[in-house]
């Protein structure tokens, strides 16, 4: 009997153990229902049958209550004054837009661009997009400069083109633009000359006019012995056009790239010897030619810091230098007006 009793507690202090967990699931199971009969109350309360349809007439109340909030997102407003826009609590000289009109600057002893802009208050760029300058470095005494009373440049539109897409590629103001010449509505003719107020040229425009493009592929240590254009052929002793600068200096000195791009052909000609020919952006091609050495193949990628080859005395040369040219969309420029 009494081995009974103790197995009867023993299993009784197991169940007492569960009783917390129990009487905690049977809680929830009733907070879930009386959920469940609340919801049920409030969608009949709402007038909706039992089996979840509704009346004709309360779906047509619902079609009317979205149409009226689809209406309260439709107002507009503004006035019709036109331009400039209004800003409120200003005067009418508070919110007036600059007005664009021109001087005329000669050209002094000493002037650059940079500080002929800065005495005026107005960007490098306004100054070269206005006198279609194509390098700085050739200013002459004397000569007559055009130069706006705001900040910007002048642009050709081309077809397609709209004050708005005009304004939205330079990121400048359409109210601006449109003020400062005149226009209405948003449209232009195919070639009309504009002013856009506060845009600038892009960077590899700038460091073109300015003759920053390049850097020199021998870091010191040179001359120029023969220069860009026509001069005596130290081979047939006839005037013939020279595409490049040559550069004297000992042989072995590194070549490095004039700018980043990408190896597009290397080999031997009779004329320049050893040479490599790199690409860069926006058309521009570099030559060297007459090295010792190539340290480069097709298709590699090259910077500024990128030693690409050694100078030698290779093809028609009398000596040992660097022929150096380049050329843009094929043709050949000037290196001396590109290079800083």
């Amino acid at each position: 009997m009494k081995r009974v009793l103790s197995g009867l507690l023993a299993r009784t202090r197991l169940n007492i153990r569960y009783v917390p967990c129990a009487l905690a699931c049977f809680l929830s199971l009733v907070a879930t229902l009386a959920g469940g009969w609340t919801a049920a109350a409030d969608f009949l309360a709402a007038g909706a049958r039992p089996d979840g349809t509704r009346d004709e007439t309360e779906l047509a109340e619902d079609a009317e209550e979205r149409a009226g909030t689809a209406e309260a997102f439709t107002g507009m407003g503004g006035s019709n004054t036109g331009l400039p826009s209004e800003r409120p609590g200003e005067t009418a000289e508070e919110q007036a837009t600059p007005e664009l009109f021109y001087t005329v600057y000669r050209v002094r002893k000493g002037d650059m661009v940079s500080k002929i802009a800065e005495e005026h208050g107005v960007s490098q760029d306004s100054i070269i997009s206005l006198n279609k300058l194509r390098n700085t470095r050739t200013l002459q005494i004397g000569m007559l400069l055009k130069i706006p009373s705001i900040t910007g440049i002048l642009y050709t539109t081309k077809k397609g083109d709209t004050p708005e897409s005009v304004s939205d590629k330079y990121r400048v103001s359409l109210e601006k633009v449109a003020l400062v010449n005149g226009i209405t509505d948003n449209e232009i003719q195919t070639g009309a000359r504009i002013f856009l107020p506060d845009a600038k040229l892009d960077w590899i425009t700038i460091q073109e006019i300015n003759g920053d493009l390049f850097r020199k592929p021998l870091r010191g240590g040179y001359y120029v012995s023969s220069r860009y254009g026509w001069r005596n052929n130290p081979f047939s002793g006839t005037r013939t056009f020279h595409n490049g600068v040559d550069m004297a200096t000992s042989p072995g000195r590194a070549v490095y790239a004039a700018l980043d791009g990408t190896v597009v052909r290397t080999g031997y000609d009779v004329t320049f010897g050893n040479f490599i020919v790199i690409a860069h952006h926006s058309g521009y091609q570099t030559m060297y030619a007459h090295l010792s050495a190539i340290h480069v193949a097709r298709g590699n990628r090259v910077t500024q810091s990128t030693k690409i080859g050694s100078v030698g005395n290779t093809g028609q040369s009398t000596g040992p230098h660097l022929h150096f040219t380049v050329y843009k969309n094929r043709s050949t420029l000037n290196p001396v007006s590109l290079w800083n």
